[in-house]
């Protein structure tokens, strides 16, 4: 019999007739492949997302998730399995002869061999892993450069001059880097006083002290932050045809705001924002959800599928692009075509954020906060429980029915590990709801009685089921502490269920307390049929409390008038204190986005959710590494191992992709211009040694942004003036090279805040609520007028006013500003007519001039040419010149100083950075 076995067991592994050793695939096998298989499966068609012409894709295989190529298993390999099949109607090539038996055993032995395919057949997929931003990061050494410099950064940048003969610049006048240094890192000019002392500061150390201030200034981070909400198309409404406000969503704007003015690292920036749920940060994961979100769900269920996939591919796209500089949303349909991104990876990261679903959920407390307010929770608490009983004492006892808010079920104090509430029928035959489950102690020692079974004690809660679905139904509701329906449990069965605390140890209690809605909005789903059970370790279930226990009040008809006094007076106390209690409750909610564990993702044959194809494991960038995880990883862990991936120092693009971010808001252009895209259609590093000495540094000084700025904002190429020279202007037109500082045009934002700045009229309150731009109004539909008058409500800050999605601001809207519509990483730089009317004719600008002029009246006096000398400085940080105040008085003499504001705020001078 074994020796039958071991006869069968060779002739499935007999070799083909055709040797491997004697395969040549230029010779044997591409000829094959190019004759019968390139029509359908070839560089210009890929049926069923087969391609055979490049190794990576056949080994990788179409649509079925099958290889076509099993190096090593011929008949593994989907390929062999399809040339081979008995069925003409399955067989391939389709509608065509079958390949002979000698060009099967060529495949056979070529395929043994490993399926080699040498020279251009190794495929364009291959070479793409040797692009520059896929490469680990290198440590270059500064060069060494003929010109006095401590700062690595203009090393580089002189080094690199160096080769077409070019110098930097000389440098900027201490008026001109004031400037600049305020406009770009605070978006606002500096004060008179400021420039004063820069300029009269003789300490050799006076810039490096006026980069710490700048950078100490709280103005910092409402600048900064602003360049990132671009990246991630943040905005304070939804979007779409509805486009309703998210009145929540300023929470995730300024904890950026707080992020970056605390310097907080950028590693931590990233986790933060990818699960900052799982450490307390909840409002940083409003970058997840930052984009727009169709609240429309039809009842066409095909329709909603669509949606969600919608949703997803916006936020692996958004999420990829912003962190990494890769388009990995290209892979949604088929692997990319230009960088080394599967299909698979593209699900991979599907399956990372399947659980994020839009919408808001209450902001945590900071842990000193919550213990503080714990304490103060379960001193009220005590003091009911007293108040409870001395009522019940009194013969103030509630009636049988049980109550939506508050039940109180009392029985002989007993020694307990776990207390189990099973309900039999609810007052709608609905499934059971229930916000709270507390059980009161009753020591021995005369200590206070408190709430036993909060989580918060080490108890932990479980039910019978759940109904799925619902983040605001869970199962930790029973014993999280807080009230209402927003923080309940519902289970899962009509009518009936049961809930269950066990205690970290054992506990004397007396009662147990519960309530549907402790809020009184709901009065469903009560539970009224139910028996109230407890157990000591492993003893047996014992019933002591029922519904059938519930005594209608006791009247007392000799109740004593000094006995209703306290009655009186307990229920009037009982009353402030359970106010107070929902007071101390209560939590803001952010638009933070909510997680559930997600339902399988598959891969979905060219993107349509109707075609899945084979089960994705939730998993980073195959190119990059893995992050195995299982196919049902609990949802938060998925996201807290993406991030830790891409804050790993490893990782070849986070740093890069930052510091190029930073270079480019310094210097007008990224040394990668294409920020968000440092794939195969992006462009090429101008300074690829300077990138990775960046990217190095910011690891190696603990992810700081502000150890980044410092570097860049004292290197010389920073500090060099504009001046242009003929010489430099025919070798390198735009400055690329930064032998000079180049200058360019205010963003929408530090333009509009620079003009109440000047006028004296800005609100530099921080945080909180937008201020509109937009006409109020609350239609279904939302309909966003531009305002047409403007006084000091909208004159904070403008990352602080309610950024409408799909909407160009008013006035400043026509200078760039993006919609939110889609991530905008580089803003364009357009020149328009509708600028300057915008800019000199507007409503904002006429009341802004004014407002300018009334300040200079106030401050210079009624001399026209004090007035002319004051509106100069206040808008461009000095005295006008002979000829300027020659060209102006006629203008301020015949039609006023708001005239001259008007000119003024006009002016390149003030529209530029220096």
């Amino acid at each position: 019999m074994k020796q039958a076995v071991f006869a069968i067991a060779l002739t499935s592994f007999v070799l083909p007739a055709v040797r491997a050793a004697e395969i040549d695939y230029a010779r044997d096998i591409k000829p094959i492949l190019a004759e019968h298989c390139y029509k359908c499966h070839g560089p210009d068609k890929q049926t069923h997302e087969l391609r055979l012409d490049q190794r990576a894709f056949a080994l990788h295989g179409g649509a079925s998730g099958k290889p076509a190529l099993e190096p090593g298993k011929p008949d593994e390999s989907h390929l062999i399995q399809l040339i081979t099949k008995s069925d003409p109607d399955e067989r391939m090539p389709r509608k065509s002869d079958p390949l002979s038996a000698d060009q099967i055993d060529k495949l056979r032995a070529w395929i043994a061999a490993g399926a080699p395919m040498p020279g251009d057949d190794t495929m364009a997929y291959k070479r793409m892993t040797s692009h520059w931003s896929f490469q680990p990061i290198t440590d270059p050494t500064p060069p060494n450069v003929d010109a006095p410099t401590n700062n690595p950064i203009d090393a580089f940048i002189l080094d690199r001059l160096a080769k077409d003969g070019l110098t930097l610049s000389p440098e900027a006048d201490r008026r001109t880097l004031i400037r600049r240094v305020y406009l770009v890192m605070l978006g606002l000019p500096p004060t008179e006083d400021e420039v004063q002392a820069f300029i009269q500061d003789p300490s050799p150390d006076a810039y490096a002290q006026l980069v710490e201030r700048v950078l100490a200034s709280p103005r910092y981070g409402e600048r900064w932050a602003q360049h990132w909400l671009d990246v991630i198309r943040y905005a304070d409404t939804h979007g779409f045809e509805m486009n309703q406000p998210r009145k929540d969503a300023y929470h995730f704007r300024d904890w950026v705001i707080s992020a970056l003015n605390s310097d907080l690292p950028y590693d931590q920036f990233v986790f933060d924002q990818l699960a900052g749920d799982t450490v307390n940060i909840d409002e940083a994961t409003g970058f997840l959800v930052a984009g727009a979100w169709d609240q429309v769900k039809g009842q066409d269920p095909q329709l909603g599928v669509q949606q969600r996939a919608n949703e997803l591919h916006d936020i692996v796209s958004v999420v990829s692009q912003s962190l990494l500089g890769l388009t990995v949303g290209c892979a949604r349909c088929h692997d990319h075509k230009f960088d080394p991104v599967l299909q698979k990876d593209y699900y991979a990261l599907t399956a990372v954020f399947a659980g994020v679903q839009h919408g808001s959920r209450p902001m945590r407390l900071p842990l000193e906060l919550a213990q503080e307010r714990a304490k103060q929770v379960a001193v009220i608490d005590g003091r009911l429980g007293e108040i409870d009983s001395r009522l019940s004492d009194l013969g103030d006892v509630r009636g049988d029915a049980p109550d939506a808010q508050r039940n109180i079920e009392r029985f002989e104090p007993v020694v307990a590990t776990r207390v189990r509430f099973s309900i039999f029928a609810t007052n709608n035959g609905s499934q059971p709801c229930i916000d709270e489950i507390e059980l009161i102690s009753a020591p021995l020692d005369g200590s206070k009685p408190t709430n036993v079974a909060l989580a918060t004690a080490g108890a932990k809660a479980s039910a019978s089921s759940l109904l799925p679905g619902y983040d605001i139904h869970q199962i930790p509701h029973l014993n999280d502490g807080q009230y209402g329906n927003a923080h309940s449990w519902i289970s899962n069965e009509s009518g009936s269920g049961w809930a269950m605390i066990e205690l970290p140890a054992a506990s004397r209690i007396d009662r147990l307390v519960w309530g549907r809605d402790r809020d009184g909005k709901y009065v469903d789903r009560i539970p009224t049929s139910y028996v109230i059970e407890i157990a000591n370790g492993g003893g047996p279930w014992v019933a002591v409390a029922s519904s059938p226990d519930r005594a209608p009040g006791i009247y007392k008809p000799d109740r004593s008038q000094a006995d209703r006094a306290q009655i009186a007076q307990l229920k009037k106390e009982k009353a402030e204190l359970e106010a107070e209690r929902k007071k101390l409750d209560q939590r803001d909610t952010v638009y933070a986005g909510r997680f559930v564990q997600p339902a399988p993702t598959h891969r979905l044959f060219r993107g349509d959710p109707f075609s899945p194809r084979e089960e994705v494991a939730p998993d980073v960038i195959s190119i990059l590494g893995s992050v195995p995880m299982a196919m049902n990883e609990p949802e938060a862990n998925r996201r807290v191992a993406f991030a830790k991936w891409v804050v790993d120092p490893s990782n070849p693009l986070t740093a890069r992709v930052l510091v190029n971010r930073l270079w480019q808001e310094h210097f007008g252009t990224g040394i990668v211009d294409t920020p968000s895209d440092f794939g195969g259609n992006g462009t090429a590093p101008s300074h690829p040694k300077l990138l990775d000495w960046l990217a190095r540094e910011f690891i190696r000084g603990g992810w700081s942004i502000k150890h980044m700025h410092r570097l860049i904002l004292t290197s010389r190429t920073f500090r060099q003036s504009t001046d242009a020279n003929d010489k430099a202007m025919a070798i390198d037109r735009g400055a690329r090279l930064l032998w000079r500082y180049p200058t360019r045009r205010l963003q929408a934002e530090p333009m509009r805040d620079s003009m109440l700045a000047a006028a004296g009229v800005l609100d530099l309150s921080m945080g909180g609520p937008g201020f509109g731009l937009f006409e109020p109004n609350a239609n279904y539909v939302r309909n966003y007028e531009p305002k047409t008058e403007w006084g000091p409500a909208e004159f904070r800050r403008m990352i602080y006013a309610e950024k409408v999605r799909m909407e160009g601001a008013p006035v400043f809207g026509a200078f760039d500003c993006p919609d939110a519509g889609q991530s905008q990483p580089k803003r364009p730089r357009s020149t328009t007519a509708i600028q300057s009317l915008n800019l000199f004719n507007s409503s904002f600008t006429m009341t802004v001039a004014a407002d300018l002029a009334q300040r200079v009246e106030k401050e210079a006096g009624p001399d026209t040419q004090r007035q002319i000398d004051r509106a100069f400085m206040l808008v461009l940080e000095r005295k006008p010149t002979d000829a300027e105040r020659a060209a102006v008085d006629p203008l301020v003499s015949e039609h006023g100083l708001t005239e001259l504001a008007r000119v003024l705020f006009n002016t390149n001078e003030f529209l530029f950075i220096p």
